[in-house]
C-alpha cells in the first residue's frame, strides 16, 4: 500500500482548513445537498465531502458510510488532494497503491474511486467531493464535468464565498441554489432518458399566520416546512425554498403519477405533523406539478411556470 505523501504547503494548508471552520461540526444541508446529488447522479453507494485534517480524512458530508473518519495515510482523498485534476482509480484491486488497502481488502470494499480536489482558491486542497462504488467502472470526460460542476459548488460552500446558495431562515437551498443542482439533475435525467418532475408548493393562509401572530411565528411555520422536506423528500430530490411562502421540489425518475403521489404522501405527513403538535394554526400548503417524459424532455423554466401555474389553480379552487 502507498500511503500519500503529504503535500509542500501543508503547515499553511491546514491552518486554512482549521480557520474555515468547518471541521467537526454538525450535518449541514449546504454539504448534504451536494453529496445527495452526487450519490444519484452516478449511481454510487458513497458519495463524500472528505476534509483532509493532520492524521485523518473527516467527513462533513458522508452517505452510504457508517463512519465519519478514517485515518488519512489509507485514503484516497489523500492522494487526490496532492493535484489539481481529478484523481480517478477505476479497480483498486489492481491497483499497487491501494491493493492491499485495508479500506479495499475489507469495508467499505472500495474498487471504484473518483475525487475533485476542494480549493479555497490559492492553490491549497483542503479535500476532495469524491464518489465510490464496491464495482470497478469507467468514467467518461462527462462524468468528469459534472463532478467538477458539484465540486465547484462545494468548494463555494466551504470558503463561504457564495453562502447565497442557501437559505438563511430554514437552512435549504435558497432559489439560486436549487436552480444550480435542479439543472444537473435535468441534464442527468435527460442524459439516462429518464422522466422527471417539478412541484411548485406555497403554505395556505400564511398571511393570516402573520397577521395574526407576528412574522416570528410565520418565520417557525416556514422552518417546520423546511424541515418537515429535509425528512420526507428522498435523498435524489432537490428542494428549496424559493421565496416567501413558496417551496419547490425536483423529483429525478418520477413521472406524473409518481410524482402526484409523492407529494400527496408529503400532505399526509404534514398532517400527522399537525395532529402530534397541535399547534395553534395548522399548516397545509396547496401545490401544482409538471412533468417531463421521455418522449418531450423539458426546460426547468417550463416545468417552473406550468407547475407555478397549476398551484394557484389549486389554491384558488380551495377559497
Amino acid at each position: 500500500m502507498l500511503s500519500p505523501i503529504k503535500p509542500n504547503d501543508e503547515a499553511q494548508r491546514l491552518k486554512k482548513l482549521q480557520d474555515t471552520g468547518v471541521l467537526d461540526t454538525e450535518d449541514e444541508e449546504r454539504f448534504d445537498r451536494i453529496t445527495r446529488l452526487a450519490k444519484r447522479l452516478f449511481d454510487v453507494p458513497i458519495a463524500l465531502v472528505s476534509l483532509i485534517d493532520d492524521d485523518r480524512q473527516w467527513f462533513k458530508s458522508c452517505f452510504g458510510l457508517n463512519v465519519r473518519q478514517t485515518p488519512r495515510d489509507i485514503s484516497f482523498c489523500g492522494h487526490a488532494i496532492l493535484g489539481d485534476q481529478p484523481f480517478v482509480v477505476k479497480d483498486a484491486s489492481l491497483d499497487p497503491r491501494f491493493a492491499d488497502n485495508p479500506l479495499v481488502a475489507g469495508e467499505p470494499h472500495i474498487r471504484f474511486y473518483a475525487g475533485y480536489p476542494l480549493s479555497l482558491g490559492d492553490g491549497s486542497n483542503m479535500g476532495t467531493l469524491c464518489v465510490i462504488d464496491d464495482k470497478p467502472r469507467r468514467f467518461s470526460d462527462e462524468d468528469l464535468r459534472f463532478l467538477k460542476d458539484l465540486a465547484l459548488l462545494a468548494e463555494s460552500e466551504l470558503s463561504s464565498a457564495q453562502t447565497a446558495y442557501t437559505d438563511d431562515l430554514t437552512g435549504i437551498s435558497n432559489r439560486r441554489g436549487f436552480m444550480q443542482l435542479a439543472s444537473r439533475a435535468v441534464q442527468h435525467c435527460q442524459r439516462m432518458n429518464s422522466p422527471y418532475s417539478l412541484a411548485f408548493i406555497d403554505l395556505n393562509d400564511f398571511k393570516i399566520i402573520n397577521d395574526t401572530y407576528g412574522h416570528s411565528e410565520g418565520d417557525i411555520a416556514l422552518r417546520h416546512m423546511a424541515n418537515l422536506l429535509r425528512a420526507n423528500m428522498r435523498e435524489s430530490d432537490v428542494f428549496a425554498r424559493f421565496g416567501g411562502d413558496e417551496f419547490v421540489v425536483f423529483l429525478s425518475g418520477a413521472g406524473r403519477e409518481a410524482a402526484e403521489q409523492a407529494l400527496d404522501r408529503f400532505a399526509g405527513v404534514v398532517e400527522r405533523f399537525n395532529q402530534i403538535n397541535r399547534h395553534t394554526y395548522p399548516i397545509s400548503f396547496s401545490y401544482g406539478v409538471a412533468t417531463s417524459s421521455m418522449s418531450t424532455p423539458r426546460s426547468l423554466d417550463d416545468l417552473l411556470d406550468e407547475a407555478d401555474t397549476k398551484m394557484y389553480q389549486q389554491k384558488n379552487a380551495k377559497v
